[in-house]
């Protein structure tokens, strides 16, 4: 991630000031004239769009929970979600092909509020309320919706900015995502009063009509913004985004070498962060089994413990990453630059699994892993859209489609297989499991210093890449 020379002001062009907005965003990162309502919006789109997601995840939970077998049937969807996004990416490029960015990005989300919208009357027929299709169906859909809309929002953004504002401004945009992980589950349970779990499918249809909404008026505003830079600066007006050039979202991955790199580096580091998820799991296991051993907790309390560890776990995770996003990110992508600070999470990372492999005890990776998630969710979160800035219209649009969606879910389903090799064929036990995941992290550190390198080639600055 090298950093590029700043642009000729913008601001100055078009005799835009910095507005009281701008002024109090740039608490958070380095806010320049105009820009803090756009930044503002995007913020607002992934809250809205994070909110939409933690409030129907309860209702994916209901549907095929109700069944004896639900929760094998939840152990396989994984498998079933990455086939079929291997049908949904190609047919998301061939739309991308003939719609300009606004109409693709706010027509996709309203598709998926639609269904939204679908389900609830599936859920309101007595002839399907209690179907196991319809559970099965719905997770399924889930699976595809809170992967391609947050990577098509994210898309958008790199869009919109140049690779000098993004790096600026991209906090601000997570912001929106940490305060919306943070707010699903308390709207569900302010507005569980009101709705029942079902029509809270139609609040989530709300939500995402909100991000549509903001995608169009985020578009119209720095289509115009841009108009004025044209004018002052004696330029001819740019037309109206164009759709992306023809071409395959896997074909792309396989004939650049830039996009390989990300593809096996979500694959990679979604397959580590997995196996720490399992690690935790079992020591929380294992801590409940000694507690029940030494008389400390009764058989019917094993359930309240382990519910009782992971909220704990969560509630801190949430409030660091949050902590982090709104006062540290911007702060160390400036003093170290994006480069040094890409490095950071797998050096957790590597520190958690060593540890682990040490000490095989919950209360060492359960503050290690709050750490990790927690820098995950912030600073990693923000510097893997950055990867994307440099790159055409195209392959924001279409390639990280399918490496945020079909990667990142090939790393889970790696994370099920290497768990069934590591534990049950080669009985490495925690410790050995712990160190495998350590030569993981290896790959993930070589993986990260070749894409740092290789985001020094000039084929990536394209002119698709500038907005509009």
């Amino acid at each position: 991630m090298t950093d590029s020379a700043p642009p000729p002001d913008q601001a100055a062009a078009t005799g835009e000031r910095l507005s009281t907005l701008d002024r109090v965003l740039r608490i958070v990162a380095d806010v320049r004239a105009g820009e803090g309502l756009t930044a503002l919006g995007l913020a607002t789109a992934l809250f809205l769009l994070l909110l939409a997601y933690y409030i129907i995840k309860p209702v994916r939970e209901a549907l095929i929970l109700q069944h004896p077998a639900g929760a094998e049937y939840k152990s396989w969807m994984g498998a079933g979600i990455a086939i079929l996004l291997l049908f949904v990416v190609p047919a998301y490029s061939k739309l991308a092909d003939r719609l300009p960015r606004n109409r693709l990005v706010s027509g996709v989300t309203l598709f998926f509020a639609s269904h939204l919208v679908l389900f609830y009357l599936a859920s309101s027929s007595p002839g399907l309320s209690g179907s196991l299709w319809l559970g099965l169906g719905f997770f399924l859909w889930v699976g595809i919706f809170n992967m391609l809309l947050v990577a098509q929002l994210w898309a958008f953004a790199n869009d919109l900015y140049l690779p000098e504002q993004g790096k600026r401004l991209f906090v601000i945009v997570g912001v929106g995502a940490s305060i919306g992980a943070i707010a699903g589950g308390a709207v569900k349970d302010a507005l569980s009063s009101v709705f029942n779990i079902f029509q809270m499918l139609l609040v989530s249809a709300g939500a995402l009509l909100g991000v549509a909404l903001l995608v169009e008026a985020l578009h119209r505003r720095e289509a115009g913004r841009a108009a004025r830079r044209a004018a002052q600066q004696s330029e001819p007006e740019r037309p109206e985004q164009p759709p992306v050039a023809p071409s395959g979202a896997f074909s792309m991955l396989r004939e650049h070498r830039y996009l390989s790199l990300l593809a096996a580096f979500h694959l990679v580091f979604t397959l580590v962060n997995t196996n720490g998820e399992y690690l935790l799991g079992k020591l929380i296991q294992d801590a409940a089994a000694q507690a029940m051993a030494a008389g400390t907790l009764a058989q019917d309390q094993l359930g309240e413990f382990i519910a009782s560890k992971y909220n704990d776990f969560f509630q801190w995770m949430n409030l660091i990453s949050f902590g982090l996003q709104l006062f540290i990110v911007s702060r160390l992508i400036k003093r170290m630059g994006a480069g040094p600070a890409f490095f950071i999470l797998p050096v957790i990372a590597l520190v958690n699994s060593l540890a682990v492999s040490a000490a095989p005890v919950l209360s060492v990776l359960f503050v290690g892993k709050m750490i990790e998630n927690s820098t995950d969710y912030s600073l990693n979160n923000t510097l893997r859209h950055m990867l994307w800035l440099p790159t055409t219209r195209e392959m924001k649009y279409k390639a990280k489609q399918a490496v945020d969606t079909f990667f990142v879910r090939m790393g889970d389903v790696a994370s099920g297989g290497w768990v069934a090799l590591a534990i049950t064929v080669l009985d490495l036990g925690l410790r050995g499991f712990a160190l495998g995941n350590a030569l993981l992290v290896a790959v993930w550190l070589w993986l990260a210093l070749a894409i740092v390198r290789a985001q020094r080639s000039p084929v990536l600055l394209a002119p698709e890449a500038q907005p509009t």
